[in-house]
């Protein structure tokens, strides 16, 4: 059995050390495939004696890309390498997670394991504690995976990987296509990354539920209505809750100092409602308030993003790196 491990990254700097180290420290296989970063991420790499891949700039970046290209060098090292774990430059690998990723592709027909992503400070900001609340997803089979998995090579190319021109999203439309080539996805009960997404703004928050909104509408667009029905529900509740409600508020009370507070009003039993249904049900009280009332703020940005890839597909336009992160020079 062989297996090696592609890291990506883009302007990662401390966090990408301490991933490349929490690699190491497992002696496997490693390259890190850089695309375009200009705080000396790839000197990182070297410095710890790390294969680096940097990407074509000529050619547009996503991690999708990166995936791919960096399991093709990979190939051309250990030609007969079985399963590949992917792991995004700002995450850490825990060290028992291989053996256990591993005894669950005992299963011939498991493509992709994922497990349990943490944040790595969640008590630093709200940010942080929504992300790692959003890692926090069922055991068993899915429909989904993140950018960390440990994935079967032979499945991976049987659908051609990633699809690099796809800026977010590209891991559950590979978990989309797995399916329908009679493939499992699974999320097992075990430790698998620290997360460090150092997230302290509202504006970073945005840009990244933004970044979701896009994912949801090219996911309906490449496979339909059937197949992704939990981005089919985001899409309709964003568009419902923030686009037609609004218009026949507007449409029926004529526009006064009270019709803002009748929206907020609505928007806020929403929120009621999420957190009445019990969701996240294993975090305290504090964190659910939070979970469920940024769930509906955060339909705004969705539906910026939904109509972002909405407007750009309509004018034939390529879709641009959505980068939510702060730049290296702040």
């Amino acid at each position: 059995m062989s297996i090696g491990v592609v890291v990506i990254g883009r302007n990662e700097g401390q966090r990408l050390r301490h991933c490349l180290e929490s690699v190491q420290r497992l002696g496997i296989e490693v390259v890190y495939v850089d695309s375009g970063s200009v705080d000396g991420s790839c000197e990182v790499a070297g410095d710890l004696a790390v294969h680096v891949l940097r990407l074509d700039d000529r050619l547009p970046f996503s991690a999708a890309r990166g995936r791919n290209e960096g399991l093709a060098f990979l190939l051309n090292h250990v030609p007969n390498l079985e399963f590949v774990q992917f792991l995004d430059g700002d995450c850490e690998i825990h060290s028992h997670w291989i053996g256990h990723a591993v005894r669950a592709m005992d299963d011939p027909k498991v493509a992709v394991v994922c497990g349990r992503r943490r944040e790595k400070h969640p008590d630093a900001s709200i940010y942080n504690l929504l992300c790692d609340m959003e890692w926090d997803t069922p055991i068993g089979d899915t429909i989904g995976c993140g950018g960390d998995s440990l994935v079967r090579v032979k499945a991976f190319l049987e659908v051609d990987g990633f699809d690099p021109s796809m800026v977010a999203g590209e891991e559950p439309d590979l978990c989309v296509r797995l399916l329908q080539q009679g493939w499992s996805t699974v999320r097992i009960d075990a430790e698998m990354t620290l997360h460090d997404v150092d997230m302290t703004s509202f504006s970073e928050w945005w840009k990244r539920m933004s970044r979701a909104g896009h994912a949801y509408a090219e996911g309906i667009k490449r496979h339909g209505l059937g197949s992704r029905p939990m981005y089919v529900r985001a899409v309709a509740s964003a568009v419902l809750w923030f686009a037609i409600l609004p218009a026949v508020t507007l449409f029926i009370f004529p526009p006064t100092a009270f019709t803002p507070l009748l929206l907020v009003g609505c928007w806020a039993l929403v929120a009621l409602r999420v957190y009445l249904s019990g969701v996240k049900s294993n975090f305290p009280f504090r964190a659910r308030w939070i979970y469920s009332v940024s769930t509906v703020i955060g339909k705004v940005p969705e539906l910026f993003g939904v109509l972002r890839y909405v407007g750009r597909w309509f004018l034939n336009r390529p879709m641009a790196l959505i980068e939510y992160k702060r730049p290296p020079s702040a």
